[in-house]
């Protein structure tokens, strides 16, 4: 069977809509408390893509997982500063893929200009946690109570990850499009493709 990671296209939308469903129905790993349609999602994907990374691990032509970047925040000084989000299917769980996507995410990350990553996380999740710190994403803090989902409160724990030394800067990230299938894009891809095992 075949594993590769690839960037997502919409036609991925329904089957990465299913992957990330449970986390909405069913737990507060996702504070949104209606799932999208399957177009909302869709655009979603489309209006990422227009400047930042939404990888999609592929398995025997089936989605695995999926992981994306999106902006820290719309202030011009957070431009360098991307947040991180993985979602793999419950089949495919302890095999890797989450590994090996963020492993691409984060080298085409670097490839487009970034300096640094950031994961919110509902807590408790110990296997968001470990896969996190394994990747080498350090603890900055904690949003007590942060949001209210299934009739309780819950915290936001936060983490951050340094894609590179921290200097002067002298130009702002590129946009995936100046990017996308350079040499170095694809070298980003194929990192995260080396740690799958056929069938992940």
């Amino acid at each position: 069977m075949t594993t590769d990671i690839r960037l997502a296209t919409e036609a991925d939308a329904a089957q990465m809509l299913a992957i990330y469903a449970p986390s909405v129905r069913e737990s507060p790993i996702s504070f949104e408390v209606r799932l999208p349609s399957e177009a909302e999602f869709r655009a979603r994907v489309t209006a990422t893509l227009a400047s930042l990374p939404w990888l999609v691990c592929e398995a025997g032509g089936a989605v695995a997982g999926y992981a994306y970047a999106a902006l820290h925040s719309p202030r011009q000084a957070y431009q360098w500063s991307a947040d991180c989000s993985v979602y793999v299917h419950a089949g495919h769980r302890g095999r890797g893929v989450g590994r090996a996507l963020y492993t691409s995410l984060f080298a085409g990350l670097r490839a487009l200009g970034y300096y640094n990553v950031y994961a919110g996380i509902t807590l408790p999740n110990a296997p968001s946690v470990a896969l996190h710190e394994a990747l080498g994403f350090v603890p900055v803090g904690v949003y007590r109570s942060a949001g209210y989902k299934m009739g309780a409160w819950h915290d936001v724990g936060w983490w951050e990850l340094a894609l590179r030394e921290h200097g002067p800067v002298e130009s702002a990230p590129l946009p995936l499009g100046d990017a996308a299938g350079t040499p170095e894009w694809q070298k980003a891809l194929a990192e995260g493709s080396r740690l799958l095992s056929p069938g992940a």
